[in-house]
């Protein structure tokens, strides 16, 4: 099989080649606020020198504490770990009963994605971000299809996946504003470069914002520039 496009045909946003870790770790420029700064973050949103008036930089490893710990990678099922999936109603339902498509998320920092339903498939990808927002397209018994923000498919275990907690992640050309209230005169909290993970608190359904959370710190964020939730989804 041949495998993904090289980092330089996909870009910076599908960095990585076959069997190698996929952790897209760009970085929160805050504007308000003072956070130390963890490890550089690999091919995407490096840390930059701050402009005038100087904001302080966040990488997004730091974004990442608003997600849980988790288990590591296991491709067996445990009694105590099962796939807890929700999604907006949708006239297309899989074998378990659920829509599809739907977004989840990796419930683990290592989770292999296989070329098949099934661990006799080669492994083409193992990530290790956990909360990755992914999206469902099918599924195979206790497999699903899956679907990542930069395109790529595969095949990852349904215990690897949950949606007990919603991300999603930041899109668009540059830097969003997060803002205090979903208006447009509201005061901004900080700048989320493109590739930021972050983790759904709120989406109305007829609302044009989400708010959501970077680290430690929260605000409203235009649902069009996030990857993870659908137009018109409700999230509470």
């Amino acid at each position: 099989m041949t495998g993904p496009p090289s980092p330089k045909q996909r870009g910076a946003l599908a960095g990585g080649v076959p069997i190698t870790a996929r952790t897209l770790l760009p970085v929160v420029v805050l504007l308000v606020g003072v956070m130390g700064l963890a490890e550089t973050a690999p091919a995407l949103g490096q840390a930059t020198a701050a402009p005038p008036a100087p904001p302080p930089t966040l990488d997004a490893d730091d974004a990442d504490e608003a997600v849980e710990e988790g288990p590591a990678d296991s491709e067996t099922v445990e009694d105590d770990v099962s796939e807890e999936e929700t999604a907006p109603s949708g006239p297309v339902l899989g074998p378990s009963g659920l829509p599809l498509p739907r977004f989840v998320a990796l419930k683990s920092d290592r989770v292999n994605m296989r070329i098949g339903p099934g661990i006799r498939f080669p492994v083409a990808w193992v990530y290790e971000r956990k909360g990755l927002p992914l999206e469902i397209v099918r599924e195979s018994e206790d497999w699903r299809n899956v679907r990542d923000p930069s395109g790529v498919e595969g095949w990852i275990h349904t215990v690897m996946l949950t949606s007990g907690t919603r991300t999603a992640m930041v899109t668009g050309e540059g830097r969003q504003l997060l803002m205090r209230r979903p208006t447009p005169d509201a005061d901004a909290v900080a700048e989320v470069e493109p590739g930021v993970v972050v983790t759904l608190l709120q989406c109305p359904p007829d609302g044009q914002h989400c708010r959501i959370e970077a680290g430690s710190f929260q605000g409203w964020l235009a649902r069009s520039a996030l990857w993870g939730v659908y137009p018109g989804e409700d999230i509470e």
